[in-house]
């Protein structure tokens, strides 16, 4: 494998715009050699923009490139497995946007193509790589604060997606939760056995006319005894609210969310900051960085992926099980699931 690794880049909406950026300017190691979106002007504009030489007219230019070695599948979810598919027939590494699909018939039909062909395969949960998320699963790794007992994960969005977003999303399960789900996982490093969701329309109710929940509190049990809540909603009018708290036999650990500056203004009327960044392209930038290039070291090293294909089923079990706790408000174990 070359010391530079080629990419071709599958995409080109928000988070495609955010990836292409990433490498272009912030990860040598990588080099964008072609980029395709159905929306041409869009495809057209992060070539311009990310000094990209080749705007291909299908995926399958890409996959029949010989020069490319590795593809980031940004499209949208219904697309991924089957691309994903397609790439490890081609003997394309992949980096596939959260998440894979949201069926695991065809997750499993992907991770088959992927294991047969021996090419590797990254999904995108960026939040394992944001530095304060590191460092809570640091101290539970350390026992530097002991046994775990409780976790807590605030993740609350500054505003609710378009509706038409809503209608192919999967629900918030899939599209939002499914980020703190692979969170719990990762943090605690054990799997969570049990599921129950409360959850209903309090932000807009064009979403439930959709079919969808914008507000939710999840309870999750582990295998080794933790309980954990994930506290999600659609609107946080001051921002985009990212936040984790784990009570352990020892101590605490706890992060809060990431500001623009760490000025505080003092007057004889209040005490007060700005606002915290305002959504995930700002708050999550150098987790976009590492996530791409651990990706890039990975195919270069022929090492592991540091969030695997694996990795990326499970958190869709978590959300098909939230989902099935919610429509028939009981418990769910993963193990109806899976």
């Amino acid at each position: 494998m070359k010391s530079k690794l080629n990419i071709g880049l599958i995409g080109a909406g928000r988070i495609g715009k955010v990836h292409g950026e990433t490498i272009a300017f912030r990860v040598p190691e990588a080099n964008l050699l072609a980029v395709t979106d159905p929306n041409t002007d869009a495809a057209t504009a992060i070539a311009k923009r990310c000094g990209i030489p080749q705007v291909c007219a299908s995926t399958d230019e890409i996959f029949a490139n010989k020069d490319i070695d590795a593809v980031l599948i940004c499209s949208s979810t219904n697309t991924h497995a089957d691309l994903a598919v397609q790439a490890a027939e081609a003997g394309k590494h992949i980096f596939c946007e959260k998440p894979i699909d949201h069926t695991l018939e065809k997750i499993d039909r992907a991770i088959a193509a992927v294991n047969k062909a021996k090419v590797k395969m990254q999904i995108g949960f960026n939040r394992r790589f944001d530095s304060n998320f590191a460092r809570v699963r640091q101290s539970i790794l350390s026992g530097e604060i002991g046994t775990p007992h409780l976790l807590h994960i605030i993740s609350r969005d500054p505003g609710p997606p378009p509706i038409s977003y809503v209608k192919v999303s999967g629900g918030m399960f899939l599209d939002m939760t499914i980020h703190d789900f692979d969170m719990a996982r990762f943090l605690i490093g054990e799997e969570v056995t049990e599921i129950y969701a409360a959850a209903d329309v309090r932000i807009d109710p064009e979403i439930g006319k959709a079919g969808d929940v914008d507000t939710a509190i999840i309870l999750l049990r582990y295998a080794n005894g933790v309980i954990g809540t994930i506290d999600n909603c659609r609107q946080a009018p001051y921002g985009y609210d990212q936040r984790v708290e784990v009570l352990g036999s020892k101590g605490a650990i706890a992060t809060e969310n990431m500001y623009p500056n760490r000025a505080v203004v003092s007057t004889a009327e209040s005490v007060r900051r700005d606002l915290p960044l305002n959504f995930f392209m700002e708050r999550y930038l150098d987790s976009f960085e590492r996530e791409v290039r651990d990706f890039v070291n990975a195919v270069v090293n022929d090492t592991e992926t540091p969030v695997t294909a694996a990795d990326g089923r499970v958190p869709v079990v978590m959300a098909l099980a939230a989902k099935k706790s919610y429509l028939e408000g009981r418990p769910v174990k993963l193990s109806e699931i899976a």
